[in-house]
């Protein structure tokens, strides 16, 4: 991710600050080792930690575990390329308190918004909710900031390569209820963090 500094805001800008990654890997490995298990044992473990709105009381936990369950190869590459550069940006911007924070208050009020808006029957699984709430959150913070979204050839705002992927959840076999939900959280959680932060490292 090609990053700058975002000129609209009266705040003081730096180029770099060293962060600590170690929640964003443990996020990632915890991700990964799921995977592979579902790849084991793939009605097992969906059906145990997916998210069924119809089942929930039956089984609370996976308004949270689901978080972690990925259905395909492709589905899980895409996520953990996006929480790694969307992940290590945040970081560098707010911090790891604010970082976890995003991260799973997004992932439970885009399953919060799965189970208000989808068919009772159906299974939500993936970390896209908690991923747009640090998308929405970013393009509040630094709205300008380029960024690469293939196949586009030349860097687009963040705000705008977000809005594109928000209008890519509405194609079919995608959870647009979870997206929404955590893009909503991340556009709240941003501008609570505009208006007490006055400086942003990059």
């Amino acid at each position: 991710m090609n990053q700058k500094p975002d000129l609209t805001y009266n705040c003081t800008m730096r180029t770099y600050r060293a962060v600590n990654l170690n929640a964003l890997w443990f996020l990632i490995a915890l991700n990964v080792l799921i995977f592979i298990l579902t790849l084991l044992r793939p009605e097992a473990v969906i059906s145990l930690l997916g998210l069924t709105p119809a089942l929930l009381s039956q089984q609370p936990w996976t308004i949270i575990s689901s978080m972690f369950v990925h259905g395909g190869f492709t589905h899980i590459l895409f996520n953990m390329i996006s929480l790694y550069f969307l992940g290590s940006f945040f970081l560098r911007a707010a911090g790891e308190r604010s970082f976890l924070a995003v991260f799973f208050l997004g992932g439970l009020a885009g399953n919060i918004f799965f189970i208000l808006l989808a068919n009772p029957l159906s299974i939500g699984i993936g970390a896209s909710g908690a991923i747009f709430a640090l998308g929405g959150a970013l393009a509040v913070i630094v709205p300008r900031v380029p960024v690469l979204v293939f196949p586009i050839p030349v860097p687009v705002p963040l705000w705008v390569a977000i809005l594109i992927f928000l209008l890519l959840s509405f194609l079919p076999g995608i959870a647009w209820q979870a997206h929404l939900g955590g893009l909503s959280l991340g556009l709240i959680a941003g501008l609570i963090f505009r208006r007490r932060r006055r400086i942003y490292y990059l």
